[in-house]
């Protein structure tokens, strides 16, 4: 099995119309096993004849779930909400979404059978990569109940690689664990990976030394983002892969393989993916961008039908990548949030647009946006913290073509760079915060009335 390429070679490489009929198959009893056992979906799918599910047009027989929703069943209902079929003393585990966005985590149940297809679909995206059993996996990862790499820990173990644990230390410690243990494959946010990078130069460790050739990223649409990803794989001298998946799913829903990149493939033998038109929640075709819609199949403890997950993506055929694989596939992965997009003196700011464009320039060795109302106009200021490295003369020209790519890609909006001290930046070891909206506050302490859009 070792040299092929396919974790499951026989539902990977499926022809469109068996994997069809697989996943309407597995629609049918999930939507019937949900109905009959959750007090959310009784209510919501008392109407729909699991029996009936028999074409794609079907799916929108069945109301679309939402984060909010899901809140709200917390709410009235703690600590887990009306979605779980069980309460927590048949489960074996609780995990939570990461907290950066400030609002109240999501808690999510699952079971044995759950935990074990969770390192199922890690398998897919580790094995797709090069993984293999004689590997050492570090997991960069705090351990702590937000669901991050739990399942990769798992895959690990499943594919038959060795797992190193790496929570509840410092960075510096976890640099000098990679190197210890022979690490040969390193899983953390992009984000991390960078952080991992600057502390091993510090310390004098040669990372593009050492043995790590295959880094796993999640957890940030950054992993998606060329610039950074080549900027990762420049700092280790490693090959990285993007993934993508959720606490709401407890696992990951696509990964990129080796030979195909930029790009992740919907594990379709376990999911069913839509997207829609985040305004009108109708389906767009292949090739639109628009909202995932996730309908999960193998959760049985937390069933997830038509979550709304509020990701940006684009949908293309499976086939278009030529690695034999006939899974959907997400051209550039996980683009951006539909709530990430600001308007600025009406032009459209987007996070991830703005970080291609820093991680393209040398020198850099992180940054933060943030949006303020000054002198009664909205403005973005980019906080840069160049690399300790770069010389006195080498700001200016950095300043001035950092402040060229900006504008030339926002239609001459003009960004307010500002030069931070060394270190003076948030580092982040989980999802990165790297834009703050300041303007509502200060129009507010001004007096200045809120526009409706």
């Amino acid at each position: 099995m070792a040299d092929q390429p396919f974790w499951n070679p026989k539902t990977e490489t499926l022809p469109r119309e068996q994997l069809r009929e697989l996943q309407l198959a597995k629609l049918r009893r999930q939507v019937a096993w949900a109905r009959s056992r959750s007090p959310h979906y009784r209510r919501t799918l008392r109407d729909v004849d699991p029996d009936r599910l028999r074409s794609w047009d079907d799916l929108d027989r069945l109301p679309f779930l939402t984060r909010e929703e899901w809140m709200a069943g917390q709410e009235t209902h703690p600590p887990f909400g009306e979605l779980p079929v069980v309460g927590p003393e048949a489960a074996i585990r609780v995990h939570t979404t990461s907290g950066t966005s400030g609002r109240m985590p999501l808690r999510a149940l699952d079971g044995r059978k759950d935990w074990s297809w969770a390192a199922e679909m890690w398998c897919y995206a580790l094995w797709g990569a090069g993984v293999r059993p004689h590997d050492v996996g570090y997991v960069a990862f705090g351990y702590g109940s937000f669901i991050g790499f739990w399942g990769l820990h798992g895959g690990l173990e499943k594919l038959g690689a060795l797992a190193v644990p790496g929570g509840a230390q410092t960075t510096a410690s976890r640099v000098q664990q990679i190197v210890d243990f022979g690490a040969t494959v390193v899983a953390s946010t992009p984000t991390y990976a960078l952080r991992l990078a600057q502390e091993a130069e510090s310390l004098g460790v040669d990372l593009p030394g050492s043995a790590v050739h295959t880094l796993i990223l999640s957890g940030e649409p950054a992993g998606s983002i060329p610039e950074t990803k080549a900027l990762i794989e420049r700092a280790w001298g490693a090959k990285a892969f993007d993934t993508a998946g959720m606490t709401e799913v407890s696992t990951i829903v696509m990964f990129e393989p080796a030979n195909q990149p930029g790009g992740c493939h919907v594990i379709e033998d376990h999911f069913i993916e839509q997207v829609v038109d985040p305004s009108t929640g109708l389906e767009v075709g292949y090739g639109e961008r628009g909202e995932r819609v996730c309908t999960s199949f193998g959760r049985s403890t937390t069933p997830l039908i038509r979550y709304r997950t509020a990701d940006l993506v684009v949908k293309v055929p499976g086939a278009t990548a030529g690695n034999g694989r006939t899974f959907d596939l997400y051209e550039g992965g996980i683009i951006g949030r539909v709530d990430d997009m600001k308007l600025v003196r009406g032009t459209n700011v987007y996070p991830g647009a703005i970080e291609a464009i820093v991680r393209g320039h040398a020198g850099i060795e992180e940054f933060q946006v943030r949006l303020e109302h000054l002198d009664g106009r909205d403005e973005v200021i980019l906080l840069v913290e160049p690399h300790p490295a770069l010389p006195e003369d080498g700001w200016s020209a950095l300043e001035r073509a950092l402040a060229t790519d900006l504008a030339d890609a926002h239609e001459g909006l003009r960004f307010l760079l500002r030069r931070a001290e060394t270190g003076s930046l948030p580092r982040f070891e989980l999802k990165a915060k790297r834009l703050t909206d300041l303007r509502a506050e200060q129009r507010a302490a001004a007096g200045v009335p809120e526009l409706s859009v």
